[in-house]
């Protein structure tokens, strides 16, 4: 592999790994507060098919990204309402989520006088910052020449690592996860914190599935995403709990979605295996890293929130 291949294997992880950016980040803010949610997967798929719809008859790529953020937040409502109010198993809610988001997504795509399945997005997010900046050796073609969605992911991370670790919200989200009785001894109203940061987490999802039909995939097609929300909740494992170690975990696999087709190109004897077989090295590399992280010593250095999938009954206090 020469340095030019490299450097575009590079530049297309980092597009590729922006969605799941959103939807890990996403994830690590709704995990912090205890609550589990297993429905990445449906709330990306409502993001992407709201967005899309939203810029089709717009031709607004910010209101697409709005109502996506918005469609995902929505769903993420009924996951809260099951699994904070109802105290109904966060599994199940979840995965209820996950069934009924693609469900929703195939149907909207498919409904109405003129549906939106095979048809192209009216606007789309191109590259900016190119040019100069971009012919920097190395270091500009990986910096430079991303569509403004990249940059908008490289802000989440940053200030959502602040938000967690460095503001008293943040501090009160933190001690929801890890004890939630003691926190509403300390005043902290648990269900409300909850409720916030599992929408905030379903409109992470949205955007990263608006990422999806708006820039990756721009042409609406049922299930655009692939299997992008599970890779999310993976990440979340890999990044340890933490919003900065999100942005490399979402490259890293990124680059193996990339690097099926890479490899195809360099001849034999990568051109004589099986598509679907190199297709398959994303999730074999989520399996591997969830393994390498959850067992023996190790997991005891992950970070995962102590009461992270667990209903709070506020009357056992």
């Amino acid at each position: 592999m020469n340095e030019s291949t490299l450097i575009l294997t590079l530049f297309a992880a980092i597009g590729l790994g922006t969605p799941l950016v959103f939807g890990t980040v996403g994830e690590i803010i709704t995990e912090r507060a205890g609550n589990l949610n297993l429905g990445v997967q449906g709330m990306m798929l409502v993001g992407a098919v709201a967005g899309f719809w939203a810029t089709f008859n717009t031709e607004n790529l910010l209101l697409g990204v709005i109502v996506a953020m918005l469609a995902g937040a929505a769903l993420s409502v009924v996951h809260a309402f099951a699994s904070v109010t109802l105290r109904v198993s966060q599994i199940v809610s979840g995965l209820a989520l996950t069934i009924f988001g693609t469900g929703l997504s195939s149907f909207l795509g498919e409904t109405g006088s003129e549906p939106l399945v095979g048809e192209p997005s009216k606007a789309t997010f191109e590259p900016i910052l190119e040019g100069g900046l971009a012919d920097i050796p190395i270091l500009g073609p990986l910096v430079f020449g991303h569509d403004i969605m990249v940059y908008v992911s490289w802000i989440t991370v940053a200030a959502a690592s602040f938000y967690v670790f460095r503001t008293r919200m943040g501090l009160s989200l933190r001690a929801v996860g890890e004890d939630p009785a003691s926190a509403e001894s300390a005043g902290v109203n648990v269900a409300r914190v909850r409720y916030i940061h599992i929408m905030i987490g379903g409109a992470f999802a949205g955007l990263g599935g608006a990422y999806y039909s708006l820039a990756l995939v721009p042409t609406w097609q049922n299930e655009p995403i692939g299997q992008a929300g599970w890779i999310c909740i993976a990440l979340v494992i890999l990044a340890s709990w933490r919003p900065s170690r999100a942005l490399f975990a979402a490259y890293l696999f990124g680059a193996a979605e990339r690097i099926q087709f890479t490899l195809q190109t360099l001849g034999e004897p990568w051109s004589n295996v099986p598509s679907n077989l190199l297709a398959m090295l994303p999730f074999i590399l989520a399996i591997v890293a969830m393994l390498a992280l959850t067992s023996g010593k190790r997991a005891r250095f992950l970070g995962a929130p102590a009461a992270l999938g667990l209903p709070y009954f506020r009357e056992q206090r």
